[in-house]
């Protein structure tokens, strides 16, 4: 019996970026987005996806904001924060999130973090 394609959501308010992780993933995970915080977690209620990709600057609910209402139900979801500011670093260490992500053309260390986190 073939295993379950595993699932990723990507809740992300730039198109692109949406578009570049869904093309990045989509040949091994089935790849879902979300275009803001608030479409982000109800797509988390209803899919309840093997993993999240989650921006923190969004509109109608900032990605921390998403973080903390989804682990609060789904603490074993595991979930990336992934930003262009850095300066999010340190707020990730405070935070619930299972990993942290700089935004960079360079896109390997969010692949191995994927395959880290959804391995597990």
């Amino acid at each position: 019996m073939p295993r379950r394609k595993k699932s990723i959501l990507v809740i992300d308010d730039e198109a692109d970026m949406r578009t570049l992780f869904t093309e990045i993933f989509k040949g091994k995970y089935k790849v879902f987005t979300a275009k803001d915080g608030e479409e982000g977690l109800k797509k988390i209620f209803s899919l309840k996806p093997d993993l999240v990709i989650l921006d923190i600057k969004m509109p109608k609910m900032n990605g921390l904001e998403v973080l903390r209402k989804s682990k609060a139900f789904y603490p074993s979801i595991p979930i990336i924060l992934c930003t262009a500011y850095s300066s999010y670093k340190t707020v990730y260490a405070a935070s619930l999130a299972d990993a942290f992500v700089v935004k960079s053309p360079d896109l390997s260390e969010l692949k191995e973090t994927v395959e880290m986190l959804i391995s597990q």
